[in-house]
């Protein structure tokens, strides 16, 4: 099966700068990205899936996506603040890509603020109108983000592994993760997994804190298998650790 994350015809990846890699941005952004495309390739089926007037299913989806749309809202967030203004000044060479991927990010977030208030609704109502709009709106953002999220992994990670530490990274991956619900977290965890072949799962979670893994075991992979057949009634649930 062919690599997602391969630069396609006229992409070209930004300069690399001398030196050492000295973190592993690259693997741990691939991880990331496979979870978001995951999600925003779902999306519009979800919504789709619901029946007009079932609200209670509509309550229940839209908090999901709306879980998720806080996730990439964060993500990116941490990105702007912490990677990007650090990656511009030490390759000055990537000048051009960071602007790219910063608009990228612009475009993402005028995106969320049109999905919110229709998915609020939506969420009310159930309402035939509502899901179509909304269902539209998450494939025009799911198509942005397939161009996106293979780009800055193809373009800019390599940069970024030779220029920021493993501690900076590490710091980008935590940024905002206290405003989010801990059940959902550790829910959420289930989902990351199941998206990432075996081999990223197992580095995934040895970089897990160790309080946090046995959450997981104990409470978290249940919550997990109890979302993941209730948004996909039917469907087999992919195996995690």
């Amino acid at each position: 099966m062919a690599d997602f994350f391969t630069a396609q015809p006229g992409e070209t990846a930004a300069p690399l700068p001398p030196g050492p890699i000295l973190c592993t941005g690259s693997a741990g952004m691939r991880r990331v990205h496979r979870f978001f495309l995951w999600a925003y390739d779902e999306a519009p089926g979800l919504v789709r899936s619901t029946d007009t007037g079932d609200t209670a299913r509509a309550a229940y989806v839209g908090e999901v996506l709306g879980n998720f749309d806080g996730v990439l809202h964060i993500h990116h967030e941490g990105e702007d603040l912490l990677m990007y203004p650090q990656l511009a000044g030490r390759a000055p060479g990537c000048a051009l890509h960071v602007t790219q991927m910063l608009e990228h990010h612009r475009q993402v977030g005028e995106r969320l603020d049109r999905i919110e208030p229709v998915r609020q609704r939506w969420m009310e109502t159930a309402g035939a109108e509502d899901s179509e709009e909304l269902a539209d709106l998450y494939e025009d953002l799911s198509a942005l983000l397939k161009v996106h999220l293979r780009r800055e992994v193809t373009e800019v990670m390599p940069v970024v592994d030779r220029v920021l530490s493993e501690k900076e990274m590490d710091a980008v991956g935590q940024h905002g993760i206290e405003q989010f619900d801990k059940k959902f977290l550790v829910g959420y965890l289930g989902m990351m997994m199941a998206t990432n072949p075996l081999d990223d799962q197992k580095a995934f979670f040895k970089e897990i804190p160790a309080p946090v893994r046995l959450a997981y075991r104990l409470v978290g992979r249940r919550m997990y298998r109890r979302q993941y057949s209730t948004l996909f009634p039917g469907r087999k649930i992919p195996v995690t650790l």
